[in-house]
């Protein structure tokens, strides 16, 4: 039980874009298998808690106006649209269930991965963190960005549990499971995740 425990101190859940404008149908940036897997990653977030593993909300918030957006989005913020994950906004907040609580970080962004212009690896390293482990939307993007990302920088084990991550389709999905697969990242459902240790 011991190494257990000293596992679970060196690791971070990473929950990613659980947004309502990415989660809630009707959404600017609705990921159609977004809401499938809510409870499942409410759970992960239970299990953490349980272990007593860190908990990082990687959350996108950009300027109201799109003057932090990535040039391919900056159409969707002028006037008269609804402006994506703006800072205050509804669309940017947690969808109903997930809940950042006292001991929780909470890390915003503005381009997919959660490492790229942030100060997340130094985070990190300050809380003797080597292990990841990734929930969220959507796969091809902030997903495998922040995964890829952390495999260069050498993490000791990356983690994307499966049925807690999703895209706008299951191909979509499956297909960046396998990339990610391929550069040593563990893949386990929910359910196997859960039960180790």
């Amino acid at each position: 039980m011991a190494a257990a425990d000293a596992k679970w101190k060196t690791t971070a859940l990473l929950v990613i874009d659980m947004q309502n404008d990415f989660i809630l149908p009707g959404g600017p940036m609705h990921v159609i298998g977004g809401q499938d897997i809510v409870p499942n990653v409410i759970k992960a977030v239970e299990i953490a808690r349980s272990r007593g593993i860190t908990i990082i909300w990687v959350v996108r918030e950009h300027d109201p106006l799109g003057r932090d957006v990535e040039l391919f989005r900056r159409h969707m913020y002028s006037a008269g649209k609804p402006k994506p994950t703006s800072k205050g906004s509804t669309g940017a907040e947690l969808v109903d269930g997930l809940i950042v609580k006292d001991d929780d970080y909470k890390l915003v962004k503005t381009r997919f991965s959660a490492f790229f212009n942030t100060h997340l690896h130094l985070y990190l390293q300050g809380a003797g963190i080597s292990n990841l482990v990734i929930t969220g939307v959507q796969t091809p993007n902030c997903i495998r960005q922040t995964v890829f990302d952390a495999v260069a920088l050498d993490y000791q084990t990356v983690t994307v549990i499966v049925d807690a991550t999703a895209a706008a389709t299951s191909d979509i999905h499956l297909a960046n499971i396998l990339d990610m697969t391929n550069i040593g990242v563990t893949t386990p459902k929910l359910e196997e995740w859960g039960s180790d240790g």
